[in-house]
């Protein structure tokens, strides 16, 4: 057991097209249990929190030392392959989105109403994440840009060895952008770095206004809140100024936007932040190739 999500990824696998695939280690260490004596600490009267301690969570048999020890290293593992992942989208020149979300929120839905919007402007391509099925990467498909599912079996999320693997079957074009969809989960993707360079964390407004502060670890690294479905507001009994006020409690950096699919609200924004992202990471990159061009000159 991954004593970061509680996983077991040795189910998880690539699919590379409708009936391509090939098996995939996760690369997690699954490390026998210890003693372990530590109980959730109760406060406020009825809240047992098993948090507090220095690895944040609980896991039967081990003590926190050892969950934190673990967790070290399954995430150093982790980062080696997000940097080579992020040396691989440099060299290529692609911006890399890690799209993160609960069930639901309409991660598949928002893409392929995106990648209908961009048509022909720039390459895109995407990276599939769910426990089972193909049914997403079909979708989007669908719309023309290439797609890879990855299926991660009992794991609850994506991981940078997983997504090497995935981009070694995409056409990688300069000036495009990669979307990787992770498995739609609330906790546990928010860990792994998956050497993307920006995270998008969705929101559906029919969640409720308390997400951001029950789940701050998915929502406070991300550099867009999205607020989706937001044609359903007038239905709703939700605040929305709370709702990013509570966004803006775990996320003071991260820009907010309401978008609607269904009625196209907000698509713009989106589509103008994208291109916008995309613009800057293609400048940064010429700069960088001028500079390194400019060394070289100096040295002859």
């Amino acid at each position: 057991m991954c004593t970061v999500c509680g996983c077991n990824g040795d189910e998880a696998r690539i699919e590379a097209g409708h009936a391509h695939g090939h098996a995939h280690e996760h690369g997690h260490d699954h490390t026998p249990g210890e003693g372990h004596a530590h109980e959730g600490h109760a406060h406020d009267g009825d809240v047992l929190d098993y948090g507090t301690g220095p690895a944040r969570a609980h896991a039967p048999g081990l003590s926190q030392a050892r969950m934190v020890e673990i967790e070290r290293g399954i995430l150093s593992k982790n980062d080696g392959f997000a940097a080579t992942n992020r040396a691989r989208l440099k060299q290529a020149g692609v911006l890399a989105l890690n799209m993160l979300a609960g069930p639901g929120a309409g991660k598949t839905t928002l893409l392929v109403e995106t990648l209908r919007r961009l048509g022909q402007k720039f390459p895109a391509a995407v990276i599939e994440g769910d426990q089972q099925t193909s049914n997403d990467a079909e979708r989007i498909r669908a719309t023309g840009a290439p797609a890879i599912q990855v299926n991660t079996g009992k794991g609850c999320h994506l991981d940078a060895h997983m997504v090497g693997h995935a981009m070694a079957h995409l056409p990688l074009v300069a000036g495009g952008i990669l979307f990787i969809e992770n498995v739609g989960n609330l906790v546990c993707p928010a860990a792994f770095d998956l050497g993307e360079h920006r995270r998008v964390t969705l929101l559906s407004v029919t969640e409720g206004e308390d997400k951001p502060l029950k789940y701050p670890d998915i929502f406070q690294d991300a550099d867009l809140v999205v607020l989706t479905k937001t044609d359903l507001l007038p239905h709703l009994d939700v605040d929305t100024a709370m709702l990013e006020a509570n966004v803006a409690r775990v996320a003071p950096k991260a820009r907010i936007l309401h978008v609607s699919t269904r009625s196209g609200a907000g698509m713009d924004e989106w589509t103008d932040w994208l291109r916008g992202q995309r613009s800057a990471l293609l400048a940064d990159l010429a700069a960088e190739a001028e500079a390194h061009a400019a060394t070289l000159r100096a040295a002859e």
